[in-house]
């Protein structure tokens, strides 16, 4: 098989044979006026390395984009602080606060969201920051400028993508019930991994007002759901089929409500586009399970956490120092 990636006059391709490989590029190269660059090692502001001797593994980070930041923002010595968000932070409208140029702060939101692309840990942060572009204030700034901080302590932390993950895929998703202290939604997170690598994450406040637990858990495993529907239609380009996806979640009242269909007083007022959910677990696409309030990994897209609790879900997610592993 030949896999290509196509972004305007950029191509990445690759093969499982080395003639399907040769065979395009001359082919490219008798269409186009087209240069063969060698291995990829950068591409859109990504750095891949890939360690072919012993373990056959891939790494993704944006260290040099990170550079660039702190250069951007002045920021080049600054002092490296070791959280994300604090435990107790709260950041609200701060209405009586000290206004700021609204460019500047839209552009290093904009720039941080774009570094998601490899740093899933700082989602949540960059996300909450995000809220306040509309009318910012230097205590929103302070907030980014802490996301900017901790990069400067873990600009070699990248994804981790060994190749001889298995082919399964899992979900997990959790909730912050009422965690926007401004007009109490809850925020959704949810992540997907491919055997061990983490290959989709999200993180977002929800668009209603929950009057439960159970209800803002359940739209959020909704969420996961689709998600799952959507990478399962994915991998059937490349011939995997899978069956009984399971999706972790950490409340029963909310697996089970997946499972009975009866709308009682709880969860009559839930939106029906809630309850597709309930069809495609009758089809088997996926199944919902229970796992313990402390051990969902999707944590780290819903709220802010204690050191070691960060560093612990991050690794279990893949995301690791280089130094560490290289």
């Amino acid at each position: 098989m030949l896999y290509l990636f196509v972004y305007v006059d950029d191509v990445i391709f690759g093969s499982n044979n080395n003639t399907l490989c040769e065979e395009f590029v001359a082919t490219m190269q008798v269409e186009f006026e087209m240069s063969v660059m060698g291995e990829l090692t950068y591409f859109l502001g990504l750095q891949l390395k890939q360690l072919k001797q012993l373990k056959h593994e891939t790494y993704l980070n944006q260290s040099k984009y990170c550079f660039g930041l702190f250069k951007m923002f002045k920021m080049e010595d600054c002092k490296e602080v070791v959280t994300l968000i604090a435990t107790n932070f709260l950041l609200d409208v701060d209405e009586a606060g000290q206004p700021m140029d609204s460019t500047k702060y839209r552009g290093l939101i904009g720039s941080l969201l774009y570094l998601i692309a490899s740093r899933p840990d700082i989602q949540f942060g960059v996300c909450l920051c995000a809220r306040f572009q509309a009318n910012p204030k230097e205590s929103h700034f302070k907030a980014a400028k802490q996301i900017l901080k901790y990069l400067k302590g873990t600009t070699n932390v990248c994804l981790w993508y060994p190749c001889d993950s298995s082919i399964t895929l899992s979900g997990f998703s959790d909730s912050d019930y009422a965690g926007c202290k401004l007009d109490r939604k809850s925020t959704s997170g949810t992540c997907h991994l491919l055997g061990s690598s983490l290959i989709s994450w999200n993180s977002k406040k929800q668009a209603c007002v929950t009057l439960s637990t159970t209800e803002a858990e359940y739209i959020v495993v909704g969420h996961g759901c689709a998600q799952i529907i959507s990478l399962k239609y994915q991998l059937l380009d490349y011939g995997v089929k899978l069956s009984k996806v399971p999706l972790d979640c950490d409340n029963t009242s909310a697996i089970n409500l997946t499972k009975n269909p009866i709308q009682h007083s709880k969860t009559k007022h839930i939106e029906i586009t809630h309850h597709f959910i309930r069809d495609h677990i009758q089809k088997g696409d996926c199944e919902i399970q229970f796992v313990k309030t402390e051990n969902p990994l999707a944590d780290l897209f819903t709220k802010p956490l204690a050191r070691y609790r960060f560093n612990k879900l991050r690794t279990e997610l893949g995301i690791l120092d280089m130094k560490n592993v290289v």
